[in-house]
């Protein structure tokens, strides 16, 4: 299926694996382009060594086009570009803006700049900054969302802007990639519906936990961070929402001590960080501490099994999957109902 999706970053389908931090390892990337699909390479949670590494390990898996997500807003931003500069990563996505002179940067040395937004005015600003292409979540997604709908939210910003849109959020088959681009996307981009697959690394009892989930059983919460976070619902974070003050800094304070030990990163780099996301709201000092470990709470359930301990970031489609195909299996079904779906709609002429 060509679209100007796969005309940008030179892949077969218009299918994009998001940058799941945790999640999104070179196992899971590497599987995606041999797919035909875009990996995405998470790598926010990584040292810059182990992104190095990562990127080595991707390219010796697949010769196919994948791509690397990182924070713009974070301390060693500069460094990162020039990693993913240095290892011939066809695509940077980013989870916040980048700024013009990021993207000028990447774009002179041939990479493609596709950030993630959830808003028409942030498209319409990356977009005249020069970026390439955007990925616009509607508040079905998992992880950081808003409040907007894809079905609104879509074709506001593929009106608004020049340049291919990729719709995220509530997809997961090919019915879905039919109305994506029925409102004018260039294809779609999932998270969940790859963390749900043989490829992903996820330990198996939390793949169960995300299985046997219902709709209702993803929930949007404000307590982990401060900012509005689409998950499964859980005793941790039933916890957290009913936590005192003192009780959610001693926790937070515990946690950013951990992803600090991971990370590399200092005590001043940790709170930077949280203070970035502050920026404009209404944040307790725990919530700035856990918008900055976060990962780690993530990373108790992605890596080490824990969903006592850890959140489970989740699209609302983990309500209606329920299997665990490869990602060759998976990219391949979707096409396939992707085609079946258009020749069912131009029989109704």
């Amino acid at each position: 299926m060509d679209t100007a999706l796969t005309r940008l970053v030179g892949v077969r389908h218009p299918i994009v694996q998001t940058g799941m931090g945790w999640v999104a390892g070179p196992r899971l990337v590497s599987a995606t382009a041999n797919a035909g699909a875009l990996g995405i390479l998470a790598s926010a949670t990584m040292t810059l060594d182990r992104l190095r590494a990562a990127i080595a390990e991707v390219r010796c898996r697949t010769d196919a086009p994948f791509g690397v997500n990182l924070r713009a807003d974070a301390a060693d931003a500069g460094d990162r570009v020039r990693l993913i500069i240095e290892g011939g990563v066809r695509v940077a996505s980013f989870a916040l803006a980048p700024s013009p002179e990021l993207i000028a940067e990447l774009k002179e040395a041939g990479v493609v700049v596709i950030p993630s937004v959830g808003a028409r005015r942030h498209a319409e600003k990356v977009a005249a900054w020069g970026a390439d292409a955007v990925i616009v979540q509607g508040g079905e997604g998992g992880g950081h969302t808003g409040e907007v709908a894809t079905s609104v939210l879509l074709p506001q910003v593929v009106d608004a802007v020049r340049i291919p849109v990729v719709a995220a959020g509530g997809f997961f088959d090919g019915r879905g990639l039919v109305a994506a681009l029925a409102y004018g996307a260039a294809g779609v981009a999932m998270g969940t519906r790859f963390l749900l697959t043989s490829d992903s690394t996820v330990p198996d009892a939390v793949k169960a936990r995300y299985l046997a989930a219902s709709v209702r059983d993803v929930t949007v919460t404000r307590a982990v961070d401060g900012l509005p976070h689409r998950m499964l619902r859980t005793d941790l974070v039933a916890a957290l929402e009913h936590s005192g003050r003192a009780r959610s800094l001693l926790h937070a304070i515990r946690r950013a001590a951990g992803f600090r030990k991971l990370s590399g990163l200092t005590w001043r780099q940790l709170v930077r960080d949280g203070l970035a996301l502050r920026h404009g709201k209404e944040l307790s000092w725990s919530q700035v501490l856990l918008a900055a470990n976060t990962p780690m709470l993530l990373r108790s359930a992605m890596v080490d099994g824990r969903t006592d301990l850890g959140v489970m970031a989740s699209g609302q489609v983990a309500g209606v999957i329920d299997d665990l195909p490869s990602c060759a299996e998976l990219v391949n079904r979707i096409m396939a109902e992707a085609e079946e779906t258009r020749d069912r709609l131009m029989a109704l002429k």
